[in-house]
């Protein structure tokens, strides 16, 4: 999704639509429990969204057991679907 198509929300919009893990996990960055998420073993054909756009991120035809506990693809659904960021903020000097 490019910024110009970015949906502006503040905090206690979010927080109306979307479940408490979901809010937490979309929008402060966090992460449920490994091997704890519905989807982590859930391969029912279709497409994966994001809950807060509807976006199409990922299909179900890409997804593979990476033994991680979190759902894993290979594949996004298109070039646009998802943006990769380096997360180094586990990394202790």
């Amino acid at each position: 999704m490019s910024l110009k198509n970015k949906i502006s929300k503040n905090e206690g919009e979010w927080r109306k639509i979307l479940s408490d893990e979901a809010f937490k996990v979309t929008r402060k960055k966090a992460t449920e429990a490994p091997f704890s998420g519905e989807y982590n073993s859930n391969y029912a054909t279709g497409m994966y969204s994001c809950a807060c756009c509807n976006k199409e991120l990922f299909d179900s035809s890409t997804k593979f057991d990476s033994g991680s506990g979190w759902p894993s693809f290979y594949a996004a659904a298109s070039d646009d679907s998802i943006e990769a960021h380096q997360d180094l903020s586990l990394i202790h000097i």
